[in-house]
Parts: C-alpha cells; sequence; structure tokens
C-alpha cells in the first residue's frame, strides 16, 4: 500500500487540493493525516470538507494542536496572532466539521507504524520533535519500528544507524528512501499547508509500506489565492507572507 503522509493543512485549501492531485498521480491507494487541518489559513470548513470526502481512502487522521484548540480539547497557549486565527476558525465551522475534529484520536498504532501530531512522548501536550533526543523519546514511546508526525513545519527523517545513534537526514524532493524494518525510523513529513523555510510550495511524503520506501515531494499551488484569502479575513499578515516564500 502507498500511504501519502499530510501534515499541517492549516486551512489552506490550494495546497491540500495540489498535494491530493500529485498523490494520486504518484499511485497513492490512502492517505494519512498527520494533525492541524485548522488554523492560519483562510479556508477552515473546505479543507475538512475535502478530508471528509476521501472516505474510505482516509486511512488514518490524527488531532493536531490547532484542531484541539478548535473545538476546546487544548490547553495549550499560543502566541496572540495564532491564537486570534482559532478565534476566527472556530465560527467558520459547522457541526459535522466540529465533531469530525472532536473525535480525532492523540495516538494511532497500526501494526509497525505510528501516526501522531507531534511526539508520541506526552503527545496531548504536542511537544516538538526538534533534535535526535526528542526523536528518539517519541520513538521510545511510541514501540513501532516508524513513527511519522508533522508539528514541525520543515521535514527531517531520522534513523536509528547500526551503532544505535539517532541521525537526522535531511530529505530531497522527489528521491525514494529506502526505510528498511531492521532499522527504526521517525519521519516529520513537512506542512502541506505553511512551510517555514523560505520557499512556495506544499511539502507532503509517500510510504510504500510493502516495498519499505519514502518520498518527499514539493508540490508547487497558488500561493497568491491562498494568502490573498488570508488577508481578506484579516488574519495575521505573517501567515500570507510565509506561504509566499518571504517570512
Amino acid at each position: 500500500m502507498k500511504l501519502a503522509l499530510l501534515a499541517d493543512i492549516h486551512s489552506n485549501i490550494e495546497a491540500l487540493d495540489a498535494c491530493l492531485e500529485h498523490a494520486r498521480q504518484e499511485g497513492a491507494d490512502a492517505f494519512a493525516v498527520l494533525g492541524d487541518l485548522v488554523g492560519y489559513g483562510a479556508d477552515p470548513g473546505p479543507v475538512i470538507d475535502r478530508i471528509l470526502a476521501l472516505g474510505t481512502s482516509l486511512h488514518v487522521a490524527v488531532l493536531g494542536n490547532h484542531d484541539a484548540a478548535a473545538v476546546g480539547r487544548s490547553q495549550e497557549p499560543m502566541n496572540d496572532e495564532a491564537q486570534a486565527a482559532i478565534e476566527w476558525t472556530i465560527p467558520q465551522l459547522n457541526d459535522e466539521q466540529r465533531a469530525f475534529l472532536a473525535q480525532l484520536p492523540l495516538v494511532v498504532r497500526d501494526d509497525d507504524v505510528t501516526w501522531v501530531h507531534a511526539s508520541a512522548e506526552y503527545p496531548e501536550l504536542f511537544p516538538y520533535v526538534a533534535s535526535a533526543a526528542d526523536a528518539r523519546a517519541s520513538l521510545l514511546a511510541a514501540g513501532t519500528r516508524y513513527v511519522f508526525c508533522g508539528h514541525v513545519h520543515d521535514p527531517t527523517l531520522y534513523y536509528v544507524g547500526s551503532d544505535g545513534r539517532l541521525t537526522p537526514f535531511m530529505p530531497t524532493p522527489g528521491f525514494g528512501i529506502p526505510v528498511g524494518r531492521h532499522r527504526s525510523w521517525l519521519g516529520i513529513v513537512g506542512s502541506c499547508g505553511q512551510p517555514r523555510d523560505g520557499r512556495t510550495g506544499a511539502w507532503y511524503a509517500m510510504f510504500d509500506r510493502s516495498r519499505a520506501r519514502l518520498s518527499y515531494h514539493r508540490v508547487p499551488y497558488d500561493t497568491a489565492s491562498a494568502a490573498a484569502k488570508i488577508r481578506r479575513a484579516g488574519l495575521a499578515e505573517r501567515f500570507a507572507l510565509q506561504i509566499e516564500g518571504l517570512a
């Protein structure tokens, strides 16, 4: 099975649609959504509807910290701009959309894979996986061969080498990476809706479970339209600049 892994969509329907189309062209059989469907962007309802429309091809979806904040499941403090975006988001959602977010689990363990938004260590606190030590803690807490997550908006792949050390690897878009089951792996899939590396385009990853291969993809999309919607909604200018690659 080839699974397209999407995280940190952040109410960016243009980015999501581009990634869904690209993943289908790449032969995706199903989709894993690793949290933060909402927040920052101007299309929270349409993003949730698009995920719901995946139907049986939605393999798994987990709760992100912005999703939790939108349905009253998180006490995590946010900065003023992020909090304002959540307060704007809440009345944009209908009952079905809120119910979908409210029922999302924090963690899903699926055979030899753990799906989670942040770290599998204390997932309810949404800690970042920002170092090899963080990745090791998440892998140990998960107890599975693979952990896939988001929360950190730029992609990184951590693996346990033959010497037992955990090493970070920065993936090159479009190249398949062998992720054999003889090692442990933690993949941060990157942000679909709001990467923060000063470039345009949406990140997602493809996990071929049968072949044990992982690839990362950077997909172009209509950033101008997404940014214009953010400005029309009165959300923070920084959110528009980030998807334009200007902040």
